[in-house]
C-alpha cells in the first residue's frame, strides 16, 4: 500500500517511479499552456486562420475586425493538432487588439456652421458663472422607460434570473418613467425628476423650478443668475416659442435670471450630463426590472461614483398636455421679456423675471 501511494505521488509530480522506472508527464492529455508563446506553432496557426478571416474598414486603416470567435478558433486548432483553450485564445486576441467592442455613436449627423463659435461661447459663459459664484447646470431628458414586468437590458448578479413578459408591448406596461436630469458639474451632484406622463416643455420647466426651489437655492444662496446648458431639440428646443414661454414663467416664479446656452445641432453628446451623470444612472439600473415606481426611484438614487457623485430623485405626478403651441399673444410677450444675445441669438438668451 505504501508503494502504491508513493507511486501515485510520483505520478502527480512527474518524477521517475522506482517500481516502473518510467517518468510520467503530469500534463499529458490536457492543455497546459498559460499563454500562447510568440512564434510557436499555435500562434502561427492562429495567425494563418485569422489572416483570411480578418477585414478592414475602407474609411479607416486603423480598424480591423474578424468574425471568428475564440470558440471557433479553438475548434480549428484542435483540427490542426495544436490545441489551445478558448480562454487562452481570447487573451491572445486581446493582445492583438482584436477585442470585443461596441459601435460608438460619435459621428455627427450633420454640420453646423457656427458649431465652434458656440462651443467657445459656452466655455466663456461657464468661466463667467464660476468666477461669479453663480451655478451652471447641464439639463436633459433621459430615455423613457416602462414600468412593470417588461424586459430591460443588462445583467445583474442573482440566484435566479428575473422573469419578464415574452414580448415588450407598451400596452402591457403599468405606466412610464420619464427621467429629467439636472447635473451640477461644480458640486458633482445629479438630480432626477421622474415624470409619469409626457416629456413636454412644461414638464422640463416644472422640473427646473422644483430643483431650484428645493436644491439649487440652498446650494447657491447668493446666486443672482443660473446658466442652463441644454440640447438644441426635444423638450427644450431652441426654436420653440412654447419653451421660452414656459421658461419665462419659471424665471418669474423663482425671481432669478435664467440664461440659456444651447449646444449646436448634432452636438448633444457634448452636454456634460450625457457623459458625467446619465451613464452612472444607467449602470445603477442595468439588468433590473422596473416592476414598481419605487423600485425605479431607489435604483436611480443609487447612482454614484468613487469620485463623489451623488444622486437625488423626486417624482412629479402632474399630467402634462401634449401638442401645446404658442399663441400670438405668447410670442409677443416673449419678444418683450426674453433678451437675446448679439452673438448667436438663436442659441443664447436670458429670461429676466418680471414683477
Amino acid at each position: 500500500m505504501l508503494d502504491k501511494n508513493r507511486q501515485s505521488r510520483d505520478d502527480r509530480t512527474g518524477s521517475t517511479s522506482p517500481r516502473s522506472g518510467r517518468r510520467t508527464d503530469p500534463t499529458a492529455g490536457r492543455r497546459s499552456e498559460k499563454k500562447i508563446v510568440p512564434g510557436s506553432c499555435v500562434e502561427e496557426n492562429l495567425k494563418s486562420l485569422t489572416k483570411t478571416r480578418t477585414a478592414g474598414d475602407a474609411d479607416d486603416d486603423q480598424i480591423v475586425f474578424t468574425d471568428l470567435t475564440p470558440t471557433r478558433l479553438e475548434q480549428e486548432l484542435i483540427a490542426m493538432e495544436t490545441p489551445a483553450s478558448d480562454d487562452i485564445i481570447r487573451q491572445w486576441m486581446d493582445n492583438q487588439g482584436l477585442r470585443l467592442r461596441k459601435i460608438r455613436k460619435v459621428i455627427p449627423g450633420g454640420e453646423t456652421p457656427d458649431r465652434d463659435a458656440q462651443f467657445q461661447n459656452i466655455a466663456r459663459l461657464i468661466g463667467q458663472y464660476e468666477s461669479a459664484g453663480n451655478p451652471y447646470v447641464s439639463v436633459d431628458t433621459k430615455a423613457k422607460e416602462f414600468l412593470g414586468r417588461l424586459f430591460r437590458k443588462g445583467r445583474v448578479r442573482s440566484s435566479k434570473a428575473f422573469e419578464a413578459f415574452d414580448h415588450d408591448f407598451p400596452s402591457w406596461a403599468d405606466g412610464v418613467v420619464i427621467p429629467h436630469g439636472i447635473f451640477d458639474p461644480v458640486r458633482n451632484r445629479g438630480h432626477i425628476n421622474i415624470g409619469l406622463s409626457h416629456d413636454t416643455t412644461e414638464f422640463a420647466c416644472d422640473s427646473l423650478k422644483w430643483y431650484w426651489n428645493r436644491i439649487g437655492r440652498q446650494s447657491y444662496p447668493d446666486a443672482d443668475s443660473i446658466l442652463l446648458l441644454v440640447d438644441c431639440g426635444g423638450s427644450n428646443s431652441a426654436n420653440k416659442y412654447i419653451f421660452k414661454h414656459d421658461l419665462q414663467a419659471v424665471a418669474n416664479s423663482i425671481g432669478m435670471k435664467i440664461r440659456v446656452a444651447h449646444y449646436p445641432s448634432y452636438c448633444s453628446k457634448y452636454n456634460p450630463i450625457e457623459r458625467r451623470f446619465f451613464p452612472h444612472v444607467s449602470r445603477a439600473c442595468t439588468g433590473m426590472l422596473f416592476d414598481t415606481l419605487q423600485t425605479a426611484v431607489d435604483l436611480m438614487r443609487n447612482a454614484s461614483t468613487s469620485t463623489g457623485l451623488k444622486t437625488t430623485v423626486n417624482v412629479i405626478r402632474r399630467l402634462y398636455e401634449t401638442g401645446r403651441t404658442a399663441t400670438d399673444a405668447m410670442k409677443q410677450y416673449i419678444r418683450s421679456t426674453i433678451n437675446y444675445d448679439t452673438l448667436l441669438p438663436k442659441w443664447n438668451y436670458v429670461a429676466i423675471p418680471q414683477t
